[in-house]
Protein backbone atom coordinates (compact mmCIF):
# COMPACT_ATOMS: atom_id res chain seq x y z
CA UNK A 1 0.00 0.00 0.00
CA UNK A 2 1.18 3.17 -1.00
CA UNK A 3 0.57 6.84 0.45
CA UNK A 4 -0.49 8.15 -2.35
CA UNK A 5 -4.33 8.86 -1.04
CA UNK A 6 -5.80 12.29 -0.51
CA UNK A 7 -6.12 13.61 2.92
CA UNK A 8 -9.01 11.83 3.79
CA UNK A 9 -10.07 8.79 1.44
CA UNK A 10 -12.59 6.27 1.60
CA UNK A 11 -12.67 3.88 4.01
CA UNK A 12 -12.09 0.09 2.38
CA UNK A 13 -13.88 -2.88 3.84
CA UNK A 14 -10.41 -4.57 4.88
CA UNK A 15 -9.64 -1.04 7.02
CA UNK A 16 -13.48 -1.52 8.24
CA UNK A 17 -12.28 -4.96 9.58
CA UNK A 18 -9.06 -3.98 11.53
CA UNK A 19 -11.31 -0.99 13.14
CA UNK A 20 -13.85 -3.53 14.49
CA UNK A 21 -11.05 -5.89 15.54
CA UNK A 22 -9.90 -2.60 17.64
CA UNK A 23 -12.80 -1.84 18.88
CA UNK A 24 -13.92 -4.90 20.15
CA UNK A 25 -10.37 -5.78 21.61
CA UNK A 26 -10.12 -2.14 23.23
CA UNK A 27 -13.84 -3.41 24.83
CA UNK A 28 -12.29 -6.01 26.64
CA UNK A 29 -8.74 -4.64 27.38
CA UNK A 30 -9.69 -1.35 28.51
CA UNK A 31 -11.37 -2.46 32.00
CA UNK A 32 -8.90 -5.72 32.31
CA UNK A 33 -5.91 -3.18 32.94
CA UNK A 34 -7.93 -0.73 34.73
CA UNK A 35 -7.92 -3.01 37.53
CA UNK A 36 -4.73 -3.72 37.90
CA UNK A 37 -3.00 -0.19 36.90
CA UNK A 38 -3.01 3.77 37.41
CA UNK A 39 -2.34 4.56 34.11
CA UNK A 40 -2.82 2.92 30.95
CA UNK A 41 -1.92 4.16 27.47
CA UNK A 42 -3.44 3.88 24.23
CA UNK A 43 -1.04 4.63 20.92
CA UNK A 44 -1.80 5.00 17.35
CA UNK A 45 0.95 5.67 15.62
CA UNK A 46 -0.18 6.14 11.87
CA UNK A 47 -3.63 8.06 13.01
CA UNK A 48 -4.31 9.41 9.77
CA UNK A 49 -6.89 12.11 9.28
CA UNK A 50 -9.76 10.50 12.09
CA UNK A 51 -12.35 10.65 9.82
CA UNK A 52 -13.27 9.24 6.42
CA UNK A 53 -14.68 10.60 3.22
CA UNK A 54 -18.23 9.57 4.20
CA UNK A 55 -17.77 10.42 7.75
CA UNK A 56 -16.83 7.30 8.86
CA UNK A 57 -14.71 7.55 12.42
CA UNK A 58 -10.92 6.77 11.98
CA UNK A 59 -9.31 4.64 14.77
CA UNK A 60 -8.60 7.48 17.29
CA UNK A 61 -12.17 8.47 17.60
CA UNK A 62 -13.20 4.84 17.81
CA UNK A 63 -10.63 4.17 20.58
CA UNK A 64 -11.79 6.97 22.43
CA UNK A 65 -15.44 6.04 22.14
CA UNK A 66 -15.35 2.97 22.90
CA UNK A 67 -13.73 3.79 26.23
CA UNK A 68 -16.07 7.31 26.69
CA UNK A 69 -19.01 4.65 25.83
CA UNK A 70 -18.12 2.19 27.73
CA UNK A 71 -20.48 0.28 30.40
CA UNK A 72 -18.44 0.54 32.54
CA UNK A 73 -16.42 3.55 32.59
CA UNK A 74 -17.49 5.07 35.71
CA UNK A 75 -15.96 1.86 37.34
CA UNK A 76 -12.93 2.79 35.95
CA UNK A 77 -12.39 6.33 37.25
CA UNK A 78 -9.32 5.39 38.96
CA UNK A 79 -6.92 4.69 36.38
CA UNK A 80 -5.92 7.41 33.94
CA UNK A 81 -6.03 6.74 30.56
CA UNK A 82 -3.76 8.57 28.20
CA UNK A 83 -4.15 8.56 24.06
CA UNK A 84 -1.39 9.79 21.97
CA UNK A 85 -2.71 9.92 18.22
CA UNK A 86 0.64 10.82 16.31
CA UNK A 87 0.38 12.13 12.44
CA UNK A 88 3.21 12.82 10.23
CA UNK A 89 1.39 14.58 7.30
CA UNK A 90 0.59 18.08 8.07
CA UNK A 91 -2.63 17.79 6.55
CA UNK A 92 -4.12 14.61 7.81
CA UNK A 93 -2.43 15.93 11.22
CA UNK A 94 -5.10 19.58 10.63
CA UNK A 95 -7.79 17.12 10.22
CA UNK A 96 -7.47 14.67 12.97
CA UNK A 97 -7.23 18.08 15.63
CA UNK A 98 -10.49 19.17 14.17
CA UNK A 99 -11.59 15.35 14.53
CA UNK A 100 -10.97 14.95 17.98
CA UNK A 101 -11.88 18.53 18.82
CA UNK A 102 -15.45 18.03 17.62
CA UNK A 103 -15.20 14.56 19.86
CA UNK A 104 -14.58 16.14 22.75
CA UNK A 105 -17.33 18.87 22.36
CA UNK A 106 -20.21 15.80 21.53
CA UNK A 107 -19.02 14.28 24.77
CA UNK A 108 -19.33 17.82 26.53
CA UNK A 109 -15.19 17.46 27.14
CA UNK A 110 -13.66 14.33 28.53
CA UNK A 111 -13.58 13.31 32.14
CA UNK A 112 -10.45 14.42 33.95
CA UNK A 113 -8.79 10.78 33.80
CA UNK A 114 -8.82 10.71 30.44
CA UNK A 115 -5.92 12.55 28.31
CA UNK A 116 -5.50 12.88 24.84
CA UNK A 117 -2.08 13.77 23.09
CA UNK A 118 -1.85 14.35 19.54
CA UNK A 119 1.53 14.68 17.71
CA UNK A 120 2.90 15.36 14.11
CA UNK A 121 6.31 13.34 13.81
CA UNK A 122 7.70 10.58 12.06
CA UNK A 123 6.99 7.17 13.79
CA UNK A 124 10.59 7.09 15.05
CA UNK A 125 10.65 10.31 16.24
CA UNK A 126 7.71 9.78 18.50
CA UNK A 127 9.09 6.91 19.49
CA UNK A 128 12.43 8.55 20.92
CA UNK A 129 10.37 11.22 22.39
CA UNK A 130 8.62 8.83 24.02
CA UNK A 131 11.38 7.15 25.59
CA UNK A 132 12.81 10.69 26.76
CA UNK A 133 10.64 11.38 28.45
CA UNK A 134 10.21 8.29 30.64
CA UNK A 135 14.05 7.96 30.44
CA UNK A 136 15.00 5.48 33.77
CA UNK A 137 11.06 5.01 34.55
CA UNK A 138 9.09 1.85 33.42
CA UNK A 139 6.65 2.82 30.08
CA UNK A 140 3.00 2.30 31.23
CA UNK A 141 1.39 -0.54 29.99
CA UNK A 142 0.67 0.27 26.46
CA UNK A 143 -1.46 -1.06 23.71
CA UNK A 144 0.12 -0.09 20.34
CA UNK A 145 -1.58 0.20 17.10
CA UNK A 146 0.87 0.31 14.24
CA UNK A 147 -0.63 0.49 10.49
CA UNK A 148 1.07 2.42 8.81
CA UNK A 149 1.28 2.94 4.68
CA UNK A 150 3.69 0.43 3.10
CA UNK A 151 6.69 -0.80 4.55
CA UNK A 152 8.98 2.17 5.62
CA UNK A 153 8.14 3.58 9.02
CA UNK A 154 7.86 0.46 11.72
CA UNK A 155 11.63 -0.86 11.79
CA UNK A 156 11.67 -3.55 14.44
CA UNK A 157 14.50 -1.79 16.67
CA UNK A 158 12.32 1.03 17.03
CA UNK A 159 9.45 -1.35 18.24
CA UNK A 160 11.97 -3.22 20.30
CA UNK A 161 12.84 -0.16 22.43
CA UNK A 162 9.31 1.35 22.45
CA UNK A 163 7.96 -1.69 23.92
CA UNK A 164 10.16 -3.75 26.11
CA UNK A 165 8.12 -3.06 29.06
CA UNK A 166 5.97 -4.94 31.17
CA UNK A 167 2.26 -5.33 30.01
CA UNK A 168 3.00 -3.55 26.31
CA UNK A 169 1.06 -5.27 23.29
CA UNK A 170 1.26 -4.72 19.82
CA UNK A 171 -1.13 -4.84 16.66
CA UNK A 172 0.82 -4.11 13.62
CA UNK A 173 -0.11 -4.52 9.82
CA UNK A 174 2.39 -6.13 8.02
CA UNK A 175 2.62 -5.40 4.00
CA UNK A 176 3.19 -8.41 2.71
CA UNK A 177 2.91 -7.74 -0.43
CA UNK A 178 5.79 -5.53 -0.69
CA UNK A 179 7.78 -8.26 1.32
CA UNK A 180 6.21 -10.81 -1.10
CA UNK A 181 7.65 -8.20 -4.13
CA UNK A 182 11.23 -6.84 -3.31
CA UNK A 183 12.66 -9.23 -0.42
CA UNK A 184 15.39 -10.47 -2.70
CA UNK A 185 15.56 -8.01 -5.20
CA UNK A 186 18.01 -5.89 -4.10
CA UNK A 187 16.43 -2.54 -4.38
CA UNK A 188 15.17 -1.72 -0.87
CA UNK A 189 17.52 -3.84 1.14
CA UNK A 190 18.09 -1.05 3.75
CA UNK A 191 14.39 -0.61 4.46
CA UNK A 192 14.05 -4.35 4.56
CA UNK A 193 16.77 -4.58 7.08
CA UNK A 194 15.23 -2.27 9.10
CA UNK A 195 11.57 -3.93 8.71
CA UNK A 196 12.85 -7.18 9.74
CA UNK A 197 15.48 -6.38 11.86
CA UNK A 198 17.99 -8.66 10.21
CA UNK A 199 18.97 -9.99 6.81
CA UNK A 200 17.46 -12.79 6.62
CA UNK A 201 14.97 -11.83 3.64
CA UNK A 202 17.24 -12.18 1.14
CA UNK A 203 17.51 -15.66 1.68
CA UNK A 204 13.38 -15.81 0.65
CA UNK A 205 12.71 -18.54 -1.73
CA UNK A 206 11.98 -17.49 -5.49
CA UNK A 207 8.23 -17.74 -5.05
CA UNK A 208 5.45 -19.86 -4.10
CA UNK A 209 3.90 -21.34 -0.82
CA UNK A 210 7.38 -21.92 0.58
CA UNK A 211 8.44 -17.57 0.16
CA UNK A 212 5.02 -16.95 1.51
CA UNK A 213 5.86 -19.33 4.48
CA UNK A 214 9.50 -18.28 5.10
CA UNK A 215 8.45 -14.22 4.96
CA UNK A 216 5.80 -14.40 7.44
CA UNK A 217 7.31 -16.69 9.81
CA UNK A 218 10.14 -14.28 10.00
CA UNK A 219 8.28 -11.23 10.81
CA UNK A 220 6.47 -13.43 13.19
CA UNK A 221 9.79 -14.82 14.66
CA UNK A 222 11.30 -11.69 14.72
CA UNK A 223 8.54 -9.81 16.65
CA UNK A 224 9.10 -12.74 19.32
CA UNK A 225 12.74 -13.35 19.47
CA UNK A 226 13.92 -9.36 19.18
CA UNK A 227 10.75 -7.93 20.86
CA UNK A 228 10.14 -10.37 23.21
CA UNK A 229 6.79 -11.02 23.00
CA UNK A 230 5.87 -14.61 24.43
CA UNK A 231 2.59 -14.92 21.89
CA UNK A 232 2.85 -13.92 18.42
CA UNK A 233 -0.36 -14.67 16.78
CA UNK A 234 -0.64 -13.49 13.10
CA UNK A 235 -4.17 -13.35 11.01
CA UNK A 236 -3.98 -13.88 7.45
CA UNK A 237 -5.85 -11.07 5.43
CA UNK A 238 -7.46 -12.33 2.30
CA UNK A 239 -9.32 -10.01 -0.10
CA UNK A 240 -11.67 -10.33 -3.27
CA UNK A 241 -9.51 -11.83 -5.41
CA UNK A 242 -8.09 -14.51 -3.07
CA UNK A 243 -4.82 -12.90 -2.70
CA UNK A 244 -3.08 -11.97 0.67
CA UNK A 245 -2.28 -8.14 0.90
CA UNK A 246 -1.17 -8.39 4.17
CA UNK A 247 -0.69 -10.05 7.74
CA UNK A 248 -2.44 -8.68 11.02
CA UNK A 249 0.19 -9.19 13.74
CA UNK A 250 -1.05 -9.30 17.60
CA UNK A 251 1.71 -9.26 20.16
CA UNK A 252 1.22 -9.84 24.20
CA UNK A 253 2.80 -11.37 27.09
CA UNK A 254 -0.37 -11.68 28.21
CA UNK A 255 -2.40 -15.08 27.32
CA UNK A 256 -5.47 -13.26 28.71
CA UNK A 257 -5.02 -10.41 26.33
CA UNK A 258 -4.34 -13.05 23.94
CA UNK A 259 -7.73 -14.73 24.59
CA UNK A 260 -9.53 -11.46 24.34
CA UNK A 261 -8.01 -11.11 20.50
CA UNK A 262 -8.64 -14.69 19.61
CA UNK A 263 -12.78 -13.35 21.10
CA UNK A 264 -12.96 -10.56 18.94
CA UNK A 265 -10.91 -12.31 15.51
CA UNK A 266 -13.85 -14.86 15.96
CA UNK A 267 -16.83 -12.25 15.93
CA UNK A 268 -15.80 -9.98 13.32
CA UNK A 269 -17.79 -12.17 10.26
CA UNK A 270 -15.98 -12.59 7.09
CA UNK A 271 -17.49 -11.17 4.11
CA UNK A 272 -17.24 -11.56 0.44
CA UNK A 273 -14.47 -8.88 0.45
CA UNK A 274 -12.04 -9.84 2.95
CA UNK A 275 -11.36 -12.86 5.28
CA UNK A 276 -9.38 -13.79 8.01
CA UNK A 277 -7.44 -17.28 8.07
CA UNK A 278 -4.74 -18.71 9.83
CA UNK A 279 -3.16 -22.43 9.75
CA UNK A 280 -3.29 -25.25 12.29
CA UNK A 281 -0.69 -28.68 11.02
CA UNK A 282 -1.10 -26.73 7.17
CA UNK A 283 -4.81 -26.80 7.03
CA UNK A 284 -6.28 -23.37 6.34
CA UNK A 285 -8.65 -22.27 9.13
CA UNK A 286 -11.23 -19.52 8.01
CA UNK A 287 -12.54 -17.12 10.68
CA UNK A 288 -16.39 -16.89 10.39
CA UNK A 289 -19.42 -18.30 12.50
CA UNK A 290 -18.98 -22.08 10.93
CA UNK A 291 -16.21 -22.93 12.88
CA UNK A 292 -15.36 -26.67 11.77
CA UNK A 293 -12.89 -27.67 14.61
CA UNK A 294 -11.68 -30.83 12.88
CA UNK A 295 -8.18 -29.78 12.79
CA UNK A 296 -8.04 -28.92 16.45
CA UNK A 297 -9.32 -32.38 17.20
CA UNK A 298 -6.87 -33.25 15.19
CA UNK A 299 -4.01 -31.31 17.10
CA UNK A 300 -5.58 -32.02 21.06
CA UNK A 301 -5.11 -35.75 19.89
CA UNK A 302 -2.28 -35.40 18.72
CA UNK A 303 -0.16 -33.23 21.15
CA UNK A 304 -1.61 -34.41 24.39
CA UNK A 305 -1.26 -37.95 22.94
CA UNK A 306 -0.86 -40.36 26.57
CA UNK A 307 -1.12 -37.59 28.94
CA UNK A 308 -3.71 -36.89 31.65
CA UNK A 309 -4.69 -32.53 31.63
CA UNK A 310 -7.03 -30.41 33.26
CA UNK A 311 -9.47 -28.56 30.89
CA UNK A 312 -7.72 -25.10 31.80
CA UNK A 313 -4.18 -26.66 30.52
CA UNK A 314 -5.82 -27.59 27.23
CA UNK A 315 -7.81 -24.33 27.16
CA UNK A 316 -4.24 -22.62 27.49
CA UNK A 317 -2.56 -24.53 24.61
CA UNK A 318 -5.90 -23.62 22.73
CA UNK A 319 -5.65 -19.95 22.88
CA UNK A 320 -1.72 -19.74 23.24
CA UNK A 321 -0.89 -22.06 20.16
CA UNK A 322 -3.36 -22.61 17.96
CA UNK A 323 -5.70 -20.17 15.99
CA UNK A 324 -8.94 -21.17 18.10
CA UNK A 325 -10.67 -19.35 21.03
CA UNK A 326 -11.32 -20.67 24.13
CA UNK A 327 -15.05 -20.68 23.56
CA UNK A 328 -14.45 -23.79 20.80
CA UNK A 329 -13.02 -26.05 23.38
CA UNK A 330 -15.46 -27.87 25.51
CA UNK A 331 -18.83 -28.19 23.63
CA UNK A 332 -17.33 -27.60 19.92
CA UNK A 333 -14.13 -29.61 20.25
CA UNK A 334 -14.05 -31.96 23.58
CA UNK A 335 -17.45 -32.74 23.63
CA UNK A 336 -17.28 -34.01 20.25
CA UNK A 337 -14.27 -35.94 20.48
CA UNK A 338 -15.39 -37.54 23.53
Amino acid sequence: MTNNLPTVWTLKPHTEAKHDLLRRYLGGWFPILSRYRGRVVFLDGFAGPGVYDRGEPGSPVLALETLLDHSHLSRMAECEFLFIFNEWNKDRYASLERVIEDLKQRHGGLPSNVKVGLYNKNFTDLADSILQQIEGKNLAPTFAFLDPFGYKDTPMEVIKRLLSFDRCELFIYFDFNSAMRFSTSGVVDTRFEALFGTEEFKYAPEGGAERKIFLHDLYQRQLSEVCDFEYVQSFEMINEKNRTPYYLFYCTCSLKGLATMKEAMWKVAPTGEYRFSDLLAGQPILFGTDVDTQPLQNELARHFAGKTVTITQVEDYVVGYTPFAKTHVKKKTLKIMQ
